[in-house]
């Protein structure tokens, strides 16, 4: 297949979804790539690079999208600022989408790609199996936001992060409440820990004890079934209101001891649960920071502004976007591998292979043969009956 890389046009996107070193793998699948120029600069990776490890480059995106077979992708369609051109315009009727395509955000995407005959794959829609580990986006990514959420906590705060020991007397350290202790909340736990802080860690899911304390933090516990706290692919689910107001009770008491707030709850194809209520925001020490990873689904944090960093009741709070992009050269390399996992399994031999009786394959492909195979986006689009076109719904 004839593999086409288009530059990154959403605001501060610095990643790119193919990396040099990882194109042998595909040009020895028998696949050919074609990379826009310019499309791995801001990560790091030069043209001359691309075209050392076997690719040819193209001088637009528009030769992108009307040649390429597949077209990999790390955000989903989006409009140039600069030109007012839809990247979803450019697309052939047929073509292979993958990319971080936000099952979650506005549903009517899929209903134009579907209406094209794209067959769209969401790198977040990847099982959380043993098997679709090498292609697990979200785990690598964010281990990168993680990592990256500690840095922009400690650059905010007026604070040091470790104890010192100074001729002017001792500072005590930094204390850190991290809420959710997925892989971007173990990592900004290790992070912190790194650093000299003192953490404390708060999941709805007991089986994470282990690994927090493992990483020298405290575990602040919820009394909690673990079979109701998190679903069959071990993501947190979805939990009641009682158990929410309990939750919020409980991160309010140590939110106010904490200097630094890191959130990372966010629950599969839903908002982000609003776990920091304004209440806790002000009664929280002056000077305090609060940095919201979920601010891309809403925000943990009640007070969140998703892209912007504001300062309310004497606390900062930050929201970033694409924060992975800060670390775009580590990030995408990541990416990079996960993506040319996937692209491995659906085209193992040059050529596309669409077998939905394999469970990655159904589990990633939104959109298919003009149906919407995705249940969550069927049903926010009104469509109930499985196997129907979005032409046949038309009529």
């Amino acid at each position: 297949m004839l593999i086409g890389v288009p530059r990154e046009i959403a605001r501060g996107e610095r990643r790119v979804a193919l990396v040099p070193d990882v194109v042998p793998q595909l040009t020895k699948a028998g696949h050919r790539l074609l990379v826009e120029r310019g499309a791995g600069q801001r990560a790091g990776f030069t043209d001359e690079a691309y075209r050392a490890a076997g690719c040819d480059l193209a001088d637009t995106s528009a030769e992108i999208y009307s040649t390429a077979e597949m077209i990999l992708k790390v955000q989903r369609p989006g409009r140039d600022e600069s030109t007012g051109q839809a990247e979803l315009d450019l697309f052939r009727d047929g073509t292979v989408l993958i990319g971080l395509l936000q099952p979650s955000g506005d549903p009517s995407l899929f209903e134009q790609l579907a209406e094209r005959n794209i067959i769209a794959c969401s790198m977040e829609l990847v099982p959380r199996t043993t098997r679709a580990q090498m292609m697990d986006a979200l785990s690598s990514q964010s281990t990168v936001a993680g990592y990256k959420a500690v840095l922009i906590a400690a650059n905010a705060l007026q604070k040091f992060f470790p104890m010192l020991m100074t001729a002017a007397g001792t500072v005590r350290p930094a204390r850190v409440l991290v809420i959710g202790a997925g892989v971007a909340g173990l990592q900004a736990i290790a992070t912190a820990r790194r650093i000299g802080a003192v953490v404390e860690a708060f999941d709805t899911r007991p089986v994470v004890k282990e690994q927090v304390q493992s990483l020298g933090a405290t575990f602040v516990e919820l009394d909690v079934h673990a079979e109701n706290a998190q679903d069959a692919g071990g993501y947190a689910r979805e939990l009641s209101k009682e158990h929410i107001k309990r939750e919020k009770e409980l991160i309010h008491k140590h939110a106010l001891q904490a200097d630094v707030i890191i959130t990372t709850a966010l629950i599969p194809g839903k908002p982000a649960p609003m776990l920091i209520e304004e209440a806790t925001v002000k009664a929280m020490r002056p000077g305090s920071v609060i940095v919201d990873l979920a601010g891309e689904q809403g925000g943990n944090c009640a007070l969140s502004i998703p892209g912007e960093t504001t300062v309310q009741h004497d606390v900062t709070i930050i929201a970033p976007l694409h924060i992975s992009s800060d670390l775009a050269f580590h990030a995408s390399q990541m990416y990079s591998k996960n993506v040319a996992a996937l692209v491995a399994l659906l085209a193992p031999q040059g050529a596309l292979k669409l077998n939905f009786a394999d469970d990655i394959i159904d589990a990633v492909t939104i959109t298919a043969a003009g149906e919407i195979r995705h249940a969550p986006t069927r049903q926010r689009l009104g469509l109930t009956k499985p196997g129907i076109t979005i032409a046949e719904s038309a009529r």
